[in-house]
């Protein structure tokens, strides 16, 4: 009879890790979607003359999107107030990124040691940009997608959506 209990016991602590663990599994991409609604980006090719890609609002009010860098996954915020696409330092490597000359930046949070880079290929959907004038900075958590890249495409804002079009 008591083998009996501690197998029942053991057989709902089982039963109740697992369920745990789908729980936080579940959750965790609700989260994930909320900070970046836009991980898989729908792309048109409106005409032959250009190809656009939308974005929808997290709920912070930001744009952030999933995108490549170098072939590596990457995940963007839009920051119009950025010169240059701006790569935490943690992140440079990964993404195959190396350390230029030094340079001083003057952000938000004060003065700051950053390094030029250039990023070879960077993608956002089906929009494909190359050359990209980067700095590498070690005072940041992710990745803005500066006015290096978004001078060279055409953006307009309706509601929580903004769309994206590069003319080909």
């Amino acid at each position: 009879m008591n083998d009996s209990k501690n197998l029942g016991l053991i057989m709902m602590v089982i039963a109740m890790l697992i369920g745990l663990g789908l729980l936080t599994h579940f959750f965790q991409d609700v989260i994930d979607t909320q900070k970046n609604p836009n991980q898989k980006i729908r792309t048109t090719q409106a005409t032959d003359k250009h190809i656009e890609i939308t974005l929808k609002r997290n709920r912070s009010g930001h744009y952030v999107g999933t995108g490549i860098i170098n072939g590596h996954k990457a995940v963007f915020l839009l920051d119009t107030g950025a010169t240059y696409v701006a790569v935490p330092e943690h992140l440079a490597g990964q993404l195959g990124l190396k350390k230029g000359r030094r340079v001083t930046l003057s952000t938000a949070n004060g003065r700051s040691t950053g390094y030029q880079t250039i990023i070879n290929t960077l993608s956002i959907g089906q929009i494909h940009l190359s050359d990209i004038r980067a700095i590498i900075t070690p005072n940041l958590n992710e990745i803005l997608l500066g006015m290096s890249v978004l001078k060279q495409l055409e953006f307009t804002q309706r509601g929580d959506v903004l769309t994206i079009r590069q003319y080909l």
